[in-house]
């Protein structure tokens, strides 16, 4: 039934009714070495052009920056992940692309600088010459992420424009282009518009060198745009287009392509008539043959099939002379055709997750080769002549079945990252130590004991990861090695710390999660540089007073220990930001912990806490705090207190049984994520409505029966959850759906169903009650009586008079009260007088209104 229906069907009777959360970085910096490496030289060398970042950020990762690499630290993250399978998704980011590797280039040498964007006014031509921000050429317009609907004809009349970006607008055509107006133009940029497809305009842009049309909804190549025979770049990756245009070899000086993330069947044969085409990307496409067509692009130097179909390479691939980067991660390949090696050239070789069992001998061939990821295959072993790849910078074999590395392996002198993780592994060899530039040695996931002494020779380590092997005695040959910053051994059988760690001063990052660890070493604690520190899931009882020389601390995990009290020396840490204790069993936190000046996040979930720990309100630089108790000791009630973590943004209560949020949770004014599952609230206060940042709200598992009727002025929020409540306003069904409009939009019409439900009660109760009930009624809502209604008592109607005072009483009420709440009060005063014959009018109206819906 309508709205409308249901008010015309009252009056025929008497009627009634998840964050930024900011993240904590700890960085490590490896030291900078005299001889550059190809790793960090080909940023900015000979490879100048390039694909937008967006576009191919799906599989860079860019490992030759492990000297500045930036840990992100939430309670939330599985810390420990190096023994799982890597997903898709991962093993696309552990190779490194040219695509990505350029995307600074694009924007720069192609895309000329600018310091400001833009602006478009609706004044004269004047005017718009002055508002818009130039580069000093004068040529150059930006426009990204103005609103636009229409292409921006008027300033081509305007001015000269040679290079023009609209990126995120809402453009769809580009309807009363002049073309007089368009000859000079060299580079449109439309990324992230809203083109259906590119408009047959396009044929107008004569001079035009780059077009950017990525992440569009264009669904196919028009024959038009072969008639710019300028043209030099193509972008149009994520669009929707299934085939090539016939009559490609009329862009015979097209240098770059970029088609991934499209829906393309296969390649046509006249792609090798593009015989200047330098670069050609096809990732994530549909692609289940490699077309011989692409194996006569005489200049190809970089060729992306990343996530095709492809099950096999033509013996034709080695006429790509030219060749340089190869990308076919994500894949069918079960073997690589002979030929390939033929490919003199080639410097980075990406096959991740395919399905090889075996490499050639004659990969002895690839001279040139600085990085090979052959991670998530099916490979036993790797052939030794792999040690005449002399210039190799980068292997990567995770995921396979090794059970050995290359005997010759130590040949590689210019070796500089080597990720053996998920293998078969029992042992390393002591000729490691011949790699005298390995930076990155990681070996997580296997069946290794020991780590040899010689090690130690490696004098340019950074990083080292060995989780989860058999280890059992902490590696002494790491601590001479002093340009070591991260180490992780977790999930090993370590259980104590030798001496020699005190050496490693220049250590930033160490986790020894899941080891047999019974106590918190004194050495460590010479560790003075150290910011990241995981000694989670060990058997830690106490930590020592020497604690305090870590001043650098600013990450420190000692979850799942055996800690039965607050250790008071952790309170000395003046620089310490994240601490979490979680699943000890701590009862109780000391005053002492108002110290910790600098704490923004604290985990104190799965605890033994009798009630909550007022202590933790003086910690007025806190933003996250997570008191969560899935298996600890439940809490009963949040202290009001907890209005004094004025910075607090995250708040996790769950798994308790509160039954009432403090009254003024109103005040934590930068409040973005409350959860709250699982506990016994009903209700929520009215200073709730305060929370105007508030973004992510969970109270799943409760007991609430109403929600207030202004939500809808927590404008902010963005993911809600109210399952398994027994909500009566608004109804459960209502609140499947998650969303803030639809709740708050049925309690709007709730609100004024209940204000027409209680004018007629008033009516009702006028109209029926007698004088001396009256005058009961008025003490047992304590109304008020002017000395004007006294007076005019014999003159005035009763049923007027009535009315009169319960809309008087209603305004004095309706502030705090709710129309329901005032009609609940009424009918237990009417009951209270005896007025019964009132309450059946009343219960009567009751019954018809709920039987409708609204």
């Amino acid at each position: 039934m309508s709205e409308e229906e249901d008010t015309s069907e009252l009056e025929g009777i008497t009627r009634s009714q998840s964050v930024e959360e900011p993240e904590f970085i700890a960085e490590t910096s490896d030291s900078s070495n005299k001889d550059t490496s190809y790793l960090e030289r080909k940023h900015f060398t000979q490879f100048d052009e390039t694909y937008p970042s967006k576009d191919t950020a799906s599989f860079g990762n860019n490992f030759g920056r492990n000297e500045e690499k930036r840990e992100k630290i939430q309670f939330s993250d599985t810390r420990i992940t190096d023994a799982s399978p890597l997903s898709k998704q991962e093993a696309s980011q552990s190779s490194m692309s040219l695509i990505t590797k350029m995307t600074t280039d694009y924007q720069t040498a192609k895309f000329p600088p600018q310091e400001n964007g833009g602006r478009v006014s609706s004044q004269n031509s004047e005017e718009k010459q002055k508002e818009l921000d130039l580069e000093s050429d004068n040529a150059t317009v930006h426009l990204e992420a103005k609103g636009l609907q229409q292409f921006p004809v008027d300033i081509l009349k305007v001015k000269y424009v040679k290079y023009l970006y609209l990126d995120k607008n809402q453009i769809k055509t580009f309807q009363g282009a002049d073309p007089g107006d368009l000859l000079g133009l060299e580079i449109l940029s439309l990324e992230e518009n809203e083109l259906p497809s590119i408009p047959l305009e396009i044929q107008l842009f004569y001079n035009l060198r780059t077009l950017n049309v990525s992440h569009n909804q264009i669904s196919q190549i028009p024959k038009e745009i072969l008639q710019l025979g300028s043209m030099r770049e193509l972008f149009l990756n994520n669009n929707f287009i299934e085939k090539f245009p016939s009559g490609l070899e009329s862009l015979r000086n097209l240098e770059i392509l970029s088609l991934g993330n499209n829906m393309l069947t296969y390649i046509p044969d006249s792609l090798s008539s593009l015989k200047n085409l330098s670069v050609l990307n096809l990732e994530y496409n549909k692609l289940t043959i490699f077309s011989k067509s692409l194996c006569f692009l005489p200049k190809l130097t970089s060729l992306n099939l990343t996530g095709n179909l492809i099950g096999s390479l033509p013996k034709e691939i080695r006429e790509l002379k030219n060749l340089e980067n190869f990308l076919m991660d994500h894949n069918k390949l079960t073997f690589l055709a002979v030929e390939i090696f033929q490919l003199s050239k080639i410097k980075e070789l990406h096959l991740a997750d395919n399905k090889l069992e075996a490499i050639s001998h004659k990969i002895e061939n690839f001279r040139e080769l600085r990085l090979l990821n052959l991670d998530k295959n099916l490979l036993k072993d790797i052939p030794d002549k792999i040690s005449r790849c002399v210039m190799l910078e980068s292997l990567s074999l995770s995921d396979n079945k090794l059970e050995e590395l290359p005997k010759k392996i130590h040949k590689l002198k210019h070796l500089r990252k080597l990720h053996v993780n998920r293998n078969k592994m029992v042992r390393i060899s002591g000729e490691i130590s011949h790699l005298s530039n390995i930076c990155s040695l990681e070996f997580s996931g296997n069946l290794i004991a020991h780590v040899p002494i010689e090690i130690k020779n490696c004098r340019k380590i950074t990083r080292v990861q060995l989780n989860y092997n058999k280890i059992m005695y902490f590696p002494v040959g790491l601590c001479a090695l002093e340009l070591l910053n991260y180490v992780s051994f977790n999930a090993n059988y370590i259980s104590e710390i030798p001496v020699d760690i005190s050496f490693c001063k220049q250590l930033l990052h160490l986790e020894l999660n899941k080891n047999k660890l019974l106590t918190f070493s004194e050495y460590l604690c010479s560790l003075t540089n150290l910011k990241y520190l995981d000694l989670g899931e060990n058997q830690i009882k106490k930590i020592p007073p020497s604690i305090y020389e870590m001043v650098s601390l600013h990450v420190l995990i000692l979850s799942g220990n055996k800690f039965e009290t607050f250790p008071r020396e952790l309170c000395a840490l003046r620089n310490l930001q994240v601490l979490d204790l979680s699943q000890n069993q701590l009862q109780k936190i000391p005053s002492e912990i108002c110290h910790l000046k600098g704490i923004q996040k604290l985990n104190f979930s799965n605890n033994q806490f009798i009630y909550f720990p007022i202590e933790l309100c003086q910690l007025q630089s806190l933003e996250e705090l997570n008191i969560s108790q899935t298996n600890g000791k439940k809490l009963t009630r949040l202290p009001e207190e907890l209005s004094n973590m004025t910075q607090l943004k995250t708040l996790d209560i769950s798994n308790n049984v509160i039954r009432e949020i403090p009254r003024n949770i109103g005040e934590l004014r930068r409040l973005v994520a409350l959860h709250a599952y699982n506990n016994e609230i009903t209700s929520l206060p009215p200073s709730f409505l305060s929370l105007k940042v508030l973004q992510h709200l969970d109270l799943r598992g409760n007991n609430l029966t109403a929600l207030p009727s202004a939500i809808y002025s927590l404008f902010s929020l963005k993911e809600i959850n109210f399952d398994d409540n027994p909500l009566l306003r608004p109804p459960m069904e209502i609140c499947k759906g998650k969303q803030l409009y639809t709740i708050a939009h049925y309690l709007q019409r709730a609100d004024e169903r209940d204000e027409k439900i209680l004018e007629k009660i008033f009516k009702i109760v006028a109209n029926n009650i007698t004088e001396t009930n009256f005058e009961f009624l008025h003490q047992k809502l304590n109304m008020t009586i002017s000395e004007t209604s006294t007076a005019a008592k014999s003159n005035v109607p009763l049923n007027e008079r009535v009315y009169q005072t319960f809309v008087k009483w209603k305004a004095e009420k309706n502030s705090p009260l709710t129309a329901a709440a005032l009609r609940d009060q009424l009918f237990r005063a009417l009951n209270m007088i005896a007025a019964y014959d009132i309450m059946d009018k009343i219960t009567a109206l009751n019954l018809y209104t709920s039987a409708i819906k609204f």
